[in-house]
């Protein structure tokens, strides 16, 4: 006997043990040996991360996949792994030694500190591994790859060493995103823009001659990082703005330094934006960078790396400069105390203008919190603009596609004016750059110090001692090798030559660039193949009011909280549903509560049949079944088993999961087992009859198990077990085959039960917009209509009366008057209420609410047709708004169609 409630936490775990005893999720098992391979690399999450919504959203759906493939005959290899995630780990380890009072990182040295980093790997690291098993995530476990375990790290230093000899990879001094707090470079994907109040200084430049005598002329610019000043090396103003025209070619003479500087002529400056002219400090600034180049300025770096002046003993800071006593006092200063100065001193040689509050976005490191500076530095960088054409190719000729597709065009934008990628940390966890300097200077790339100093020996005409580069690579560098280093490259391994290229790639659209791109470029430049097939982006997952999800806000769904509350099936399932193809998902308990309690319908259900004797007969013949109402449901099956199908290959995972719905709550428990209640629990029926359904039920629960089980693995897979207890060679529902109900469909059972299922819904839909009483029993008219019909209502009369509330069912040439009309497939049928409820009146209020709706509609549209309201306002509001506006419009349909409804009111 079932339990009388479903337990998902006893289930899931041994569940999930089964899977794990029996090695389920095995790629090559023996007995797929022949079959067609399919292949998802799993987005490596962070070693130290735990599972968060986004973890939730991204490996369901990529289970989902895996599951259905794996059913429907393929040899699935899910390969998993996690990122050693070099600044995460740094600080993770750095924390815990600070806390438990041990020498820190610079005091242990690189050695000592890194064996600390593995002991915490081995000890800590990648716990959501098992978190996406609690989720029941089917990868082959066995597999488990680490972007430093040994053969990945090989893949990484072959790369390097390989795209530097090509000339692809290359050191250079440039501008990088740098994070003073842990001293190193960091990508654009760990900078945050955070909204900042701050303020505008707008400062005074001396315009002087080619003497350098003043002219007692200035031209003022307005800034909002005066620290920065003090590495000017131009102003800027635009070509065309006749305010600046003449003065374009003079100089300025840089306050407080004393360094003349030109005036130059550029289309950044902003005639709109400030005074129309601004300072230019190529060191300090990304578009100042270019303006630089562009108009060959010098790059004059005024910080150090802890993010505090730097001017004493600063060579390029003096050159050509006579800077006041005053300004060498700012050396060492924090640039935010210097800053201070910095006003106080131009407000005191009467060179500050005015103050403007400003407010705008400032970088700030998404780990440290702390402002990034723009920063000049040596860096090692990767000419992707050569791999970035074979990538953009590849898509053209469809070796890979987009879903959905509009990310083509994003994708295609961002490669074609791609810049050169800093790959180079200042980091100690991570690949360590295989490079080596000698005494003079001169870089050896190489694998290994033997072939360095072989290579160096060669060039300096014997041994020299060689310091190799300390930095480590970025981790998107390893990341980007991921679908194919994890299954081998670059060895000619049988798992390369069988899985890859892989299939689909499931990821976020927030690492297009990051992660798709790179992979891309990776792929073809060295294995001479896309690595993927297809790409689906999903889109975030946000709070029920659509608001980002951040700990600032309190607003953080946790998957692992919700895992314990409704259980896992039910979280995988509101995720799959809301998983509509470019629409970020509102997520709120209740939707989670919702599929809940789907699991616990289907429970029911099947509890149900089990005490009214519906047992599984593996000798059951679908397709033999004679009984109108077992044909019907088996064809319902069969169009649910093919419309999902559908969905999923077109990665419409919502779709999907709303057939499977449909079919199992709507059809199934609903409709199904309450039409054959009459049959399984009546005392004079025919046995034959009352067996068919039995098995019936039995055969579609099976069905049902196999259709759901890319979603709610757990609770399907108990109920196959439960279902099959004593069938020889039952085995695993996650090793089972999908559905093939091919030929099941009954046109003839359709038409009939069809039209009896939509006639009541029918009538108890107007039942309910018309409010009439629920207990009230009322009658039914349908008016001139074919004698199949009346065939049909005859046959199912009992039916009808009992489920519909009806008190009698006529037949006549003429609707009555004061009744509700209906048209149920073609068809009409009146509902006469004369004495039950007043008809005009109900027309009235319908009226009424027709109105005050179809207003509201209207304000919602001024309102979205505002372009200034949909370009200012928050996305969410303006999503919020046009939700609105669709619930409102769906209203006022059904309002409609219940006005249509009635007919001659008196």
């Amino acid at each position: 006997m079932m339990d009388k409630t479903f337990d998902p936490a006893a289930v899931e775990a041994r569940v999930g043990a089964a899977w794990e005893a029996e090695g389920a999720f095995r790629a090559g098992r023996s007995e797929r040996a022949g079959a067609e391979p399919y292949c998802i690399v799993i987005p490596p999450p962070n070693v130290t991360g735990s599972l968060h919504i986004g973890h939730a959203l991204n490996n369901t759906l990529q289970d989902i996949l895996c599951r259905f493939e794996r059913m429907r005959g393929r040899d699935v290899l899910w390969q998993p792994g996690t990122d050693h995630a070099g600044i995460a780990t740094q600080m993770v380890v750095e924390r815990q030694l600070m806390e438990s009072q041990q020498p820190g990182r610079r005091e242990l040295g690189r050695e000592a500190f890194l064996e600390k980093v593995w002991a915490w790997k081995a000890e800590s690291g990648g716990a959501i591994v098992g978190q996406l098993k609690r989720l029941g995530a089917s990868c082959d476990w066995s597999r488990e790859r680490f972007t430093m375990d040994e053969g990945l790290s090989e893949a990484v230093l072959k790369t390097f060493v390989d795209l530097h000899a090509q000339g692809l990879i290359y050191r250079d001094k440039r501008l990088v995103n740098w994070d003073p707090k842990f001293q190193t470079a960091i990508s654009d994907l760990e900078v945050l823009q955070v909204e900042t109040k701050g303020n505008l200084w707008y400062f005074d430049y001396p315009v002087v001659d080619d003497n350098g005598a003043l002219t007692g002329e200035t031209i003022t610019v307005a800034t909002t990082r005066p620290e920065t000043m003090l590495g000017d090396t131009a102003v800027a103003v635009h070509p065309e703005d006749e305010r600046y025209t003449a003065l374009i070619g003079e100089k300025v003479l840089l306050p407080m330094v004393r360094r003349a500087i030109p005036i130059v002529a550029d289309t950044y400056s902003d005639p709109e934006k400030g005074t129309g002219a601004v300072k230019i400090t190529p060191a300090h600034d990304f578009n100042d960078f270019e303006v630089g180049k562009r108009h060959g300025l010098r790059a004059i770096n005024v910080l150090d790396e802890e993010g505090q002046m730097l001017l004493v003993g600063n060579e390029a800071f003096f050159q050509d400069a006579e800077p006041e006593p005053e300004v060498l006092e700012l050396h060492g200063l924090d640039r935010a105390v210097a800053r201070k100065r910095v006003v106080a001193l131009m407000e005191e040689k009467g060179l500050l203008l005015k103050i403007e509050p400003n407010v705008h976005a400032v970088p700030h490191g998404d780990r440290s919190g702390v402002v990034i500076e723009p920063y000049l530095t040596d860096q090692w960088y990767v000419n992707v603009k050569p791999l970035a054409e074979r990538a953009l190719q590849a898509v053209r000729d469809g070796q890979t596609r987009f879903v959905p597709e509009n990310n083509e065009k994003v994708f295609f934008q961002w490669l074609t004016n791609i810049e050169p990628w800093c790959i180079s940390r200042q980091l100690w966890w991570g690949h360590q750059i295989p490079a080596w300097f000698d005494d003079e200077g001169s870089i050896y790339v190489a694998l290994n110090e033997e072939e360095a100093q072989a290579k160096a020996s060669a060039v300096r005409g014997g041994p020299v001692t060689l310091r190799r580069d300390e930095d480590v690579l970025d981790t998107w560098f390893s990341s980007a090798l991921w679908p194919f280093s994890t299954l081998g490259w670059p060895e000619a391994t049988p798992e390369l030559a069988r899985y890859y290229p892989t299939n689909t790639l499931v990821t976020g659209k927030d690492i297009l660039f990051f992660w798709v791109a790179r992979m891309m470029m990776m792929g073809l430049h060295l294995t001479d193949k896309a690595p993927f097939d297809t790409v689906y982006l999903h889109a975030l997952v946000r709070d029920a009011t659509g608001a980002k999800m951040s700990k600032s806000k309190g607003n953080v769904v946790d998957p692992l909280g919700l895992i314990e509350q409704y259980g896992a099936d039910a979280l995988r399932y509101t995720l799959a549903a809301l998983a509509a193809p470019g629409r970020d998902i509102k997520l709120g308990t209740n939707q989670v509560e919702s599929y809940r309690n789907f699991a616990t319908k289907l429970w029911n259900a099947s509890r149900f049949a089990e005490m009214n004797g519906c047992r599984l007969d593996p000798a059951f013949q679908p397709e033999a079944a004679k009984a109108v109402l077992n044909r019907w449901a088996l064809g319902e099956a069969a169009r649910a088993v093919s419309e999902v199908a559908t969905a999923l290959d077109a990665y419409r995972f919502n779709d999907a999961a709303a057939a499977a719905y449909r079919f199992v709550w709507n059809i199934f428990c609903d409709w199904y087992l309450e039409l054959a209640k009459p049959v399984l629990q009546g005392e004079s029926v025919d046995p034959a009859l009352k067996d068919e359904t039995q098995k019936s039920i039995a055969y579609l629960i099976d069905q049902i198990a196999k259709l759901l089980h890319p979603f709610m693995p757990f609770l399907t897979e108990e109920l196959w077990a439960i279902k099959g207890e004593g069938i020889a060679d039952r085995g695993l529902l996650t090793l089972a085959s999908w559905p093939d109900l091919a030929g099941l469909s009954d046109a003839a059972a359709e038409a009939e039960v069809g039209f009896v299922v939509d006639l009541i819904a029918e009538i108890r839909s107007a039942r309910s917009e018309t409010n009439v009483p629920a207990g009230a029993q009322i009658p039914l008219v349908l008016v001139g209509v074919e004698e199949t019909v009346r065939q049909r209502v005859a046959l199912w009369q009992d039916t009808l009366l009992r489920l519909a509330r009806l008190s009698e069912i006529r037949f006549e040439n003429d609707a009555p008057k004061n009744s509700v009309q209906l048209l149920v497939r073609g068809s009409v049928a009146a509902l006469p209420l004369e004495g039950i409820v007043d008809l005009a009146a109900e027309v009235e209020r319908l009226r009424k609410e027709e109105g005050k709706t179809a207003g509201e509609i209207k304000k919602l549209d001024a309102k979205l047709g505002n372009a200034d309201f949909v370009a200012r306002a928050p996305e969410e509001v303006v999503e919020e708004q046009r939700e609105r506006r669709d619930s409102e419009a769906a209203r006022l349909e059904k309002i409609r169609e219940a006005l249509t409804r009635l007919s001659d009111q008196g």
